[in-house]
């Protein structure tokens, strides 16, 4: 698979050639459900879309039931950016419905296989951009990421996963899962790309509130050769897998190699973020989502009367993850326990992005863990807890705000990717990807 660098070099004939070699790709391999469509939008380079980004005249379902026959009347924010940069959507890729899910398995059109273990998955949410990409079916694509539903399924594919800074990239056009916490980020083949693609997406956008207003781009000014002060988390990884252990000293002492400085420090015990993650995540997803109810939104199931009409449509649109987090959200927002709940969790995610300004007070960018081992095999998981805790290590980032980035660093015995994440300040994505793309060099990867 050419590279996004590559592929901005190709002249017309050479683009639609590629396009139709690589739907030809596509086609060929139906059994990782990586794709749920093709649509090629535009003459540009093609770029695979998760199904939560809004795309004009495409159907967007958020891989849910409840959206099935609504077709976009509009480009999200990050697509017009990319059509004016000669890029193009390329396909929707599969997802966890609503972006509920660290395994794309909840995905109304069904499961996204790991590329490389048919029997493992590849990660969620953004699982089938990841799955794409991995597989050599997609020279980058667009996720979303609200607790590490870019950079978990990157690690799983073997590929570079970006969440920027919250606010860096427009959310307009985004299916809201928990607004505080999601963002769009690019899912690449290697570092570099992955800036190319970010300073597409990037930048202040007047139809969203919450967006930065910074246009600053990384691209052009990356310099692999910086030494920095790079903080490690000892007692951190201690639960993780032997393999993520392993792949974490390669990574520290290929951080030494090429000179940079190592410092040790700590973070709180991450099961305070699991509770803070997800009473915030299923308190604004319950808000979020109680638009679908079939008469503003949603594909209606008519009942006997108005409130039949809401209970069918809820009740056979949604599945089970998300109507599990629907009552987990309205339970900590209810009179009674909004205080003994949502009012703490918003207190410990203070505490977690005070903990993180006072490591970056003496260091430029953490080494973190992104899962606590490789891909799990379908069905691994005895119940929904097991799988929350995938995501252990990614979710402080999300309650933070902070920008990270995901890379693959070596592969197990049974040939699965193990990768590890970076992670800056807020706004110091150049840092980021700097400090990325000289790591990337030292390992050397081979997917």
């Amino acid at each position: 698979m050419i590279t996004l660098k590559k592929a901005l070099t190709l002249n017309k004939d050479e683009l639609n050639k590629f396009k139709e070699q690589l739907k030809a790709k596509i086609e060929a391999r139906p059994e990782l459900n990586a794709y749920i469509d093709i649509n090629n939008v535009g003459e540009g380079i093609p770029i695979a879309i998760k199904d939560n980004i809004q795309v004009k005249d495409w159907s967007v379902t958020s891989g849910s039931n409840i959206l099935q026959g609504y077709i976009s009347p509009y480009n999200a924010t990050v697509i017009e950016k990319m059509l004016g940069a000669g890029l193009s959507p390329f396909g929707r890729t599969n997802m966890d419905e609503f972006a509920m899910g660290s395994t794309t398995e909840s995905s109304f059109y069904g499961r996204t296989l790991n590329p490389h273990a048919n029997d493992r998955v590849p990660g969620g949410s953004s699982g089938g951009s990841a799955a794409a990409v991995g597989a050599g079916l997609a020279i980058a694509a667009l996720g979303s990421d609200t607790g590490g539903s870019i950079r978990q399924p990157a690690a799983y594919c073997g590929i570079v996963g970006m969440k920027p800074t919250y606010g860096r990239v427009s959310r307009y056009g985004l299916g809201a899962y928990a607004s505080s916490l999601d963002q769009i980020g690019p899912m690449t083949q290697n570092v570099e790309d992955a800036a190319i693609l970010y300073d597409i997406i990037s930048g202040h956008d007047d139809k969203d509130s919450t967006s930065a207003k910074m246009n600053d781009k990384v691209s052009d000014k990356l310099n692999p050769n910086r030494k920095l002060r790079i903080a490690v988390l000892p007692k951190y990884i201690e639960n993780a897998s032997q393999d993520v252990k392993d792949a974490y000293a390669q990574a520290t002492q290929a951080l030494r190699n090429a000179g940079h400085e190592i410092v040790e420090k700590e973070l709180m015990d991450a099961k305070y973020d699991i509770s803070a993650y997800y009473i915030t995540a299923t308190a604004e997803a319950t808000t979020n989502l109680a638009r679908y109810d079939g008469i503003r939104y949603g594909n209606r199931k008519v009942g006997k009367d108005l409130n039949d009409t809401f209970v069918k449509t809820r009740s056979e649109g949604f599945g089970n993850e998300v109507k599990r987090r629907i009552l987990l959200g309205n339970f900590v927002l209810s009179s009674g326990y909004y205080d003994a709940y949502y009012v703490k969790a918003q207190k410990v995610r203070h505490l977690i992005k005070d903990e993180y300004a006072k490591i970056f007070n003496d260091v430029d960018l953490i080494l973190s863990p992104v899962a606590p081992s490789v891909a799990n095999k379908f069905g691994e998981f005895s119940n929904p807890m097991e799988m929350y805790l995938s995501d252990i290590y990614t979710i402080s980032v999300n309650l933070a705000g902070l920008p990270a980035l995901s890379l693959p660093i070596n592969k197990n015995a049974d040939g699965m990717p193990v990768g590890l994440q970076l992670i800056a300040k807020a706004y110091d994505e150049q840092t980021l990807f700097d400090g990325a793309l000289g790591l990337e060099k030292e390992i050397n990867y081979a997917n």
